[in-house]
């Protein structure tokens, strides 16, 4: 006959979430490597998706300036998937994309944007906003992972990871300029 006291004790045994908390899936990542991989995984696929979502961005543009920045930055989104191979490999993984939630929602709020504005300066203001929102997605991602791999002990891949992450600093860098020199002002204009 079970008692009280026995209940309880078999109610402590099983492994509860508490409320609020988010119980993680069987596959969770446990270590810091497992982590890494998947912030790699999920980083490779938004870095193919900015690849198709670019060129359209670049045909909505009607600022030269800004379709060439857009082409620039297509040029080293190209060069940093090869370079997140680089880093696959270093780690002994097949480069392997997971979907990114994140990025997908970046790239569905883009394409938002430009039915919401009228072609000229103020789609052009829309697209540096879309661009610049993506851009700092990912500078915390690469960010991040720029110090998961300095943390792991493989500075190759550190190396890696920070030369995308100065890059993509700089594709910000450069939207800001277009931005406050010329897109901005015109914009206001229109008011």
């Amino acid at each position: 006959m079970k008692t009280a006291d026995s209940k309880k004790e078999t109610t402590s045994k099983k492994e509860t979430t508490p409320r609020g908390v988010t119980k993680p899936k069987s596959n969770a990542a446990s270590g810091l490597t497992e982590l890494f991989e998947d912030g790699l995984k999920d980083i490779y696929w938004a870095e193919k998706a900015l690849t198709k979502a670019l060129p359209t961005m670049v045909k909505n543009a009607s600022s030269v300036e800004l379709k060439d920045a857009i082409d620039n930055h297509l040029t080293e989104t190209e060069e940093q998937i090869a370079r997140l191979e680089q880093v696959f490999k270093i780690i002994g993984q097949k480069p392997t994309a997971k979907k990114c939630d994140a990025m997908e929602g970046l790239i569905e709020e883009a394409k938002g944007m430009l039915e919401e504005t009228e072609i000229g300066v103020v789609r052009d203001a829309a697209i540096i906003a879309a661009s610049q929102k993506i851009e700092h997605y990912e500078i915390a991602t690469y960010g991040t992972l720029r110090q998961f791999a300095e943390t792991l002990g493989l500075p190759e891949a550190a190396t890696l990871l920070e030369q995308t992450l100065d890059e993509e600093k700089g594709a910000d860098k450069i939207l800001t300029e277009v931005a406050v020199n010329a897109i901005n002002l015109e914009a206001a204009e229109i008011e």
